[in-house]
C-alpha cells in the first residue's frame, strides 16, 4: 500500500512525517530550530537557513520504502486565509516540489493551519469528521494564532476553514513566551512555564476581555510584570498567565457554540498541549485534544492531507 510524505517548515520547527495508508499510522521526524538564549524567536532569514540545514537528516530518519511513496503533502502558508504568507514555508514547498519532480509523484499544497487540524483529528481518533457532512469547531492556538474556526468537510480542499473569532492583539503563544522569558525560562517557554505553574497553590478570579467573541491577551504580560515587580512567586505568575489563557479560550468557545449550536470542538496548536489550560475545557464541552506530539508543530497532518487528496478513506 502507498505511503504519503508530509513536510512542514514553521517558524520554529522543521517537520517531516510519513503516513501509511496500509496501517493508518503516522511516523514523525522533526527538530526545533535553534534559538539563542534570551531571544524571543528568530528572524525569518535565520529560520529559512536552519530549515535548509536540518532537512536532510530528518528525511533520512523516516522509514521510506523505495517505490511506495505516492504523493507529498506540504504546508506552503501559515493560515487558510487570503494573503497568508511567511518566507519559512518556501523551504518546505521547494523541497516538496523537488521530491515530486524527481519521483514523478503529485505534490498537494495546504496550509500549516489545516495541517494542525488534521493532526489533531488523527491524534484523537476523529478523522471521521473529515469524511462526514457536518461542521465542527477547531481552535488553532500557537505563537502566531489564537483562532476559533468553523470547519466544514470539503471535497476539493479536504477542509473549508472560516474564522469565527481570534485574538485582537497578542497571541496566546506570544504571551506564554514573553512571560516565560520574563521569568528567566528558555524559549520556547511552554513546557517550562507549565512545570513552574504546577508548583503554585494560588487561586485567581479571572474575567478575560472578550469583544464579540474575540479575546484580548495583551493585558497578561502587563499583569505578570506587575506581579514580578511586587515580588510575587514566579510559580504564581506562571499559573496566572496560563489560567488567563484558559479562561479566554473557554469564553471564546462558549460564544462560538452559542452562535453555531452544539458541535464537537477540536483544540490544536502548541499552546493546547498544556495540561493546565486543557483542564476546564475538557469538562465543559464535547472537546477533543491532540496528544502533545501532535499539538505542537508537525507534518503528520499534511501527510494525511496528501493521502485524502489521493482518495484515502477510513
Amino acid at each position: 500500500m502507498p505511503d504519503y510524505l508530509g513536510i512542514d517548515t514553521s517558524n520554529y520547527t522543521t517537520s517531516t512525517a510519513l503516513f501509511s495508508s496500509d496501517t493508518g499510522k503516522c511516523v514523525q521526524s522533526k527538530k526545533l530550530l535553534p534559538v539563542k538564549e534570551g531571544e524571543l524567536g528568530l528572524r525569518q532569514s535565520d529560520a529559512v537557513f536552519h530549515h535548509v540545514n536540518q532537512f536532510s537528516e530528518l528525511i533520512e530518519a523516516l522509514p521510506l520504502n523505495n517505490g511506495c511513496l505516492k504523493s507529498v503533502g506540504v504546508s506552503t502558508k501559515p493560515r487558510s486565509a487570503e494573503g497568508s504568507y511567511m518566507p519559512c514555508f518556501l523551504v518546505g514547498g521547494t523541497v516538496a516540489k523537488s521530491i515530486g519532480a524527481a519521483s514523478d509523484i503529485s505534490v498537494h499544497e495546504t496550509s500549516h493551519q489545516i495541517g494542525h487540524i488534521l493532526a489533531a483529528l488523527y491524534s484523537c481518533n476523529r478523522l471521521d469528521l473529515v469524511f462526514g457532512d457536518k461542521p465542527f469547531l477547531a481552535f488553532h492556538v500557537s505563537g502566531g494564532t489564537t483562532d476559533c474556526l468553523l470547519v466544514t468537510p470539503d471535497k476539493e480542499n479536504v477542509l473549508k476553514v472560516e474564522e469565527v473569532a481570534t485574538s485582537l492583539d497578542l497571541k496566546a503563544g506570544q504571551a506564554v513566551d514573553r512571560v516565560g522569558l520574563m521569568l528567566g525560562l528558555k524559549f520556547p517557554c511552554g513546557k517550562e512555564l507549565e512545570k513552574l505553574a504546577m508548583d503554585s497553590l494560588a487561586k485567581f478570579k479571572i474575567k478575560p476581555t472578550i469583544k464579540d467573541g474575540n479575546c484580548c491577551l495583551s493585558g497578561i504580560e502587563n499583569k505578570c510584570r506587575d506581579m514580578l515587580n511586587k515580588g510575587e512567586n514566579k510559580c504564581d505568575i506562571a499559573l496566572y498567565c496560563l489560567k488567563y489563557i484558559e479562561a479566554a479560550i473557554l469564553k471564546m468557545t462558549s460564544c462560538a457554540l452559542d452562535k453555531y449550536s452544539d458541535m464537537p470542538v477540536i483544540y490544536a496548536g502548541g499552546v493546547m498541549s498544556n495540561m493546565i489550560i486543557r483542564g476546564s475545557l475538557s469538562n465543559k464541552f464535547e472537546a477533543y485534544f491532540a496528544s502533545p506530539e501532535y499539538s505542537c508543530d508537525n507534518a503528520c497532518g499534511v501527510a494525511i492531507y496528501a493521502a485524502i487528496k489521493d482518495g484515502y478513506k477510513l
